[in-house]
């Protein structure tokens, strides 16, 4: 019979440590809340950081940037924040925030352009249907923004030709589907469309420009990874990425 000496339990036991991760156990999970308007490029980034990180999964939860901040606020689990406002990432109360990309404006027409939609005073036209998203999204806060500094008044041709329509994807649908001639969304939402509209730019854009922030989630015990997905963000990689969705890639 073969005997199992005392030095031999303990370089199993250092084997076996090495191999658990200190019987830490296993996998682990770097969660990221993320605005919406962030779901194909954070996909991406979501997958080259796994790549980059075996036994690291992440998981990414999208939504409304203020859903998001209040879920924060209340306790939801999460290791990362990137939102879409400065007022926003406030509220979540995260730390620190680094501005990663910015997002401007662009008017939505639909292929080809038949209202012959140019500027923003094109969109006070007679018989000219505009979608405008909800003042709760950022594009419904932007577009009013917008739209003051130019001095336009403009009548949303809403649900029901009622009212605003909730979001960015509502506007851009009554766009594609011929139900509005233009909607002022982001030029994010466009390049998103993939071809089913066109964006036209107009110079009062430049006033309202939203910022996109990242910032650890207090109490996350992660925080090395957070930051390494920060810098994953912020790298050549990162604006490559954020830069072929539309967005403007900040590293400043």
């Amino acid at each position: 019979m073969n005997h199992v000496t005392p030095a031999t339990c303990v370089a199993l036991a250092v084997v076996l440590l090495a191999v658990t991760g200190c019987g830490g156990g296993g996998r682990q999970t770097l969660t990221v809340f993320a605005d919406t308007s962030l779901t194909a490029t954070f996909g991406s980034l979501g997958k080259t950081f796994e790549a980059a990180h075996p036994g690291v999964a992440v998981r990414l939860d999208f939504g409304g940037s203020g859903a998001l901040a209040r879920r924060i606020v209340q306790g939801a689990p999460a290791d990362l924040f990137a939102a879409a406002g400065a007022a926003t990432m406030r509220a979540s109360g995260a730390p620190s925030p680094r501005v990663f990309a910015r997002d401007r404006l662009q008017i939505a027409v639909p292929k080809g352009n038949p209202a012959h939609v140019a500027n923003l005073k094109d969109l006070a036209a007679p018989g000219v249907r505009v979608a405008l998203c909800a003042e709760p999204a950022p594009c419904g806060a932007g577009a009013r923004a917008a739209l003051s500094a130019a001095g336009v008044t403009v009548t949303p041709a809403g649900p029901d030709q009622n009212g605003p329509d909730q979001n960015a994807a509502g506007a851009l649908t009554k766009v594609r589907l011929g139900k509005a001639d233009a909607a002022l969304v982001y030029r994010t939402d466009v390049r998103a469309a993939a071809g089913a509209v066109e964006g036209v730019d107009f110079p009062e854009a430049a006033k309202v420009v939203e910022d996109y922030l990242v910032a650890t989630v207090p109490g996350t015990t992660r925080i090395a990874l957070t930051r390494e997905f920060v810098d994953l963000v912020l790298s050549d990689e990162g604006r490559r990425v954020l830069a072929a969705a539309g967005f403007t890639p900040v590293t400043g």
